[in-house]
């Protein structure tokens, strides 16, 4: 949600150049939009519902639904952000990717650091990596249950 929050709200029209200000959302107005969607349709998640500063709003969802809140953008895989997301209660799961908090030790650390606090882990890969399939074998060692991976793309999806 970071690419369409615009001056404090969210415009879902972002890809629109000429799009309307007036039609942009409130932190709780999106929410609403969420929890509309959640109530009709069967979901289990929602990765990064709002801005990565956006935390109240964050805190607000994941309070109000009995679905998986997924951390990307607002916890970057680094200990201090997710630290923070627990101590604010801004979601329950985290995304882990490796190459962004740099070591496989650190990367098992953030996971250690979401578990010990009741949070899922999804272990995701980033495009353009490898065709190796070390991320399947992580999520297998931490028993993470969950990993993220996009539609065959090039090589390395396959």
């Amino acid at each position: 949600a970071s690419e369409f929050f615009k001056d404090g709200s969210y415009d879902l029209d972002f890809k629109n150049p000429k799009s309307n200000p007036a039609d942009y959302l409130s932190s709780d107005k999106l929410a609403d939009v969420y929890l509309d969607f959640i109530k009709d349709f069967p979901m289990v998640s929602i990765e990064d519902p709002f801005d990565q500063d956006d935390w109240s709003a964050w805190a607000d969802l994941t309070a109000r639904t009995p679905i998986q809140i997924v951390g990307d953008d607002l916890t970057v895989t680094n200990p201090k952000r997710i630290a923070t997301a627990v101590e604010k209660k801004a979601c329950n799961c985290l995304l882990l990717k490796v190459n962004q908090i740099g070591s496989v030790t650190e990367s098992i650390d953030a996971h250690l650091l979401a578990k010990q606090n009741g949070w899922g882990t999804m272990v995701s890969h980033r495009s353009g990596e490898t065709e190796d399939t070390f991320i399947a074998d992580l999520v297998v060692g931490l028993s993470t249950g969950q990993i993220k991976t996009g539609a065959p793309c090039r090589s390395e999806r396959l």
